[in-house]
């Protein structure tokens, strides 16, 4: 990106194609989509699914440990000792965090590549648009309320047969929600193609540490290790 490479150019023509309604998406769609990608809007959603994330996995201790008051054998202490470990909170936190990382990622990348901006972005403020900001946060911020809404589901067993096609479901709607905001900023001539592109790539490695995460620290190895020795 910071060399004028042939990879940047057919990008810039690309994103001019683009931008000119050489795909024939109406411009007022284009800025609904690419609002998407605003902190204002995502912020809130993720919030929403954080908080009824946090409420679940509450709740699922909460039941936990009412059970656990009412059995004395040690068996079966032992056969749900793998749910003992579980840090509800983990996952909501780490969400949070998630989001909240992007822009200290994203400014330092803009400033260092300094990738001028397309067309109708001349004259702005900064001259460096490479990974897009818009894109990054909608990727991180609608990913992982998908993850914590498929993980929450997953914690109950009445629902783990439906968590196949809720999971392609959340996880289509995800992409293509993505995929809007990212023709909307091109299209609305915010960015060129590869800066979307950067700004998902950027969000992935973010999506694919907040796994890490919650795999490693809210126990849910151990709780999905306790239910098969059930």
């Amino acid at each position: 990106m910071a060399d004028h490479g042939p990879l940047r150019t057919l990008d810039e023509r690309l994103g001019r194609t683009v931008a000119a309604g050489g795909i024939g998406i109406p411009s007022g769609l284009a800025e609904l989509f690419a609002d998407l990608g605003n902190t204002v809007v995502a912020l809130p959603v993720l919030a929403v699914v954080m908080g009824w994330a946090g409420w679940r996995g509450w709740r699922g201790r909460q039941g936990w440990q009412g059970r656990q008051g009412q059995r004395g054998e040690k068996g079966d202490r032992g056969a749900d000792d793998g749910g003992t470990s579980v840090r509800w909170w983990v996952p909501p936190l780490a969400a949070g965090l998630a989001l909240a990382v992007v822009p200290a990622l994203v400014v330092p990348l803009k400033l260092w590549i300094a990738r001028p901006g397309p067309p109708q972005m001349a004259g702005g403020a900064h001259d460096g648009f490479y990974p897009s900001g818009h894109g990054a946060t909608a990727a991180a911020a609608y990913g992982v309320a998908a993850l914590l809404l498929i993980r929450g589901r997953r914690r109950t067993r009445a629902d783990r047969p439906a968590t196949g096609a809720l999971t392609l479901t959340v996880a289509a709607g995800v992409v293509l929600l993505n995929v809007g905001v990212g023709i909307g900023l091109v299209r609305r001539g915010y960015h060129w193609p590869l800066d979307v592109l950067g700004g998902w790539f950027l969000a992935g490695v973010l999506l694919a540490v907040w796994c890490a995460v919650c795999d490693g620290w809210s126990g849910a190895g151990g709780s999905r290790g306790g239910n098969r020795g059930q």
